[in-house]
């Protein structure tokens, strides 16, 4: 399966959601790659922080020719995990067209389910070529215990795509991982952060 993890607002968490998703299929025993597809090159950076041996691969794909190189790439893992840009361009359309699924973290916020409207537009464009395509939603760096992710959910529903039962709060874990070079699941294999990732690869995979 190919996962990309795409929207056009920067900074909602793409990159962190992209590496636990790849570690998390990589520590259940499959084979997993990730692409790193934004010109920022976050998910390389992290993997250049890590050290000893590394969960699963990390490519760095961010040119418009994604969508024709992928496949033969795929054909070696299991799964792939597609880091996608921060804005809606060539690059995006090309990620998007090389998914089985497309998963689009929102933050709890109004600005968020605003930016929506772009990458939801996109995704419906490559579906006409490509009707199997999916996409979903994903309440990421919920504020633990307030109502405001269940609002932002709620919001999300006047969007063609669901809304992952899952969502990811936001928790000191993942910024304290990452600084390692370090997934939640082994920086914590048995806590929340771990638990809710674990939880949502679940729900996008074995549906």
């Amino acid at each position: 399966m190919i996962i990309g993890v795409l929207n056009q607002k920067g900074g909602v968490g793409k990159t962190t959601l992209s590496v636990n998703l790849a570690a998390a299929l990589a520590l259940s025993g499959k084979r997993a790659l990730l692409i790193d597809a934004d010109p920022q090159g976050s998910a390389l950076d992290w993997q250049s922080t890590r050290e000893g041996d590394t969960l699963f691969p990390v490519v760095g794909m961010a040119k418009p020719t994604l969508h024709k190189d992928v496949p033969e790439l795929a054909a070696s893992y299991d799964h792939v995990i597609i880091d996608g840009p921060p804005r809606v361009n060539e690059l995006a359309k090309s990620a998007i067209m090389a998914c089985d699924l497309v998963l689009i973290p929102v933050q709890p916020s109004p600005y968020d389910v605003w930016a929506a409207d772009d990458i939801v537009k996109l995704i419906q464009e490559v579906m006409i070529y490509k009707a199997k395509l999916k996409g979903r939603f994903v309440v990421n760096r919920k504020i633990v215990n307030t109502a405001i992710g269940r609002d932002v959910a709620e919001a999300l529903r006047d969007y063609p795509f669901l809304v992952a039962e899952t969502a990811i709060n936001q928790r000191v874990a993942y910024a304290e991982s990452a600084a390692s070079g370090l997934s939640v699941l082994e920086f914590d294999s048995k806590g929340p952060a771990a638990r809710e990732i674990k939880a949502l690869v679940r729900e996008l995979v074995e549906e």
